[in-house]
């Protein structure tokens, strides 16, 4: 057993993956056998992912907020506290806050045998961003 105390700093998500203020807490990283990674993701409103794709899937759990998420070619879907979503390895997609409110995450994945995580490609566009259905949120 080893237990980790919290004196891990959040960092700030890297401009390169995102757009708008996104804050990034470690939970797990791969070590020894284990490829297991987790973070607790922070999005501030209209903050989001670029375009990304994980080797070995990706499930992302909702803790609070309102959030999007989106496949290539799909629709933007509204996910909330409790909704869980997988992205299939190598599907290409988004996720972030709504406009209007905070949006926090669990991203849980196993990395490939070269230890990478996700690779990157474009921002999400306003344009793309804005085709986002009406949440309700106020």
């Amino acid at each position: 057993m080893q237990i980790t105390k919290n004196s891990v700093k959040t960092n700030p998500g890297p401009s390169e993956w995102f757009t708008g203020s996104v804050y990034v807490d470690s939970v797990a990283v791969p070590s020894g056998p284990s490829r297991v990674n987790a973070s607790s993701v922070h999005f501030t409103p209209g903050a989001r992912t670029a375009w990304h794709k994980h080797p070995n899937g990706q499930t992302i759990y909702v803790i609070e907020g309102i959030g999007l998420v989106q496949r290539r070619g799909g629709s933007i879907e509204v996910i909330r506290p409790g909704d869980r979503v997988f992205f299939e390895p190598g599907e290409d997609h988004w996720h972030g806050a709504s406009p209007n409110r905070f949006m926090t995450h669990l991203a849980m994945l196993d990395v490939d045998d070269q230890g990478n995580a996700a690779s990157w490609g474009d921002h999400v566009s306003d344009a793309e961003y804005s085709a986002a259905p009406a949440m309700g949120e106020d």
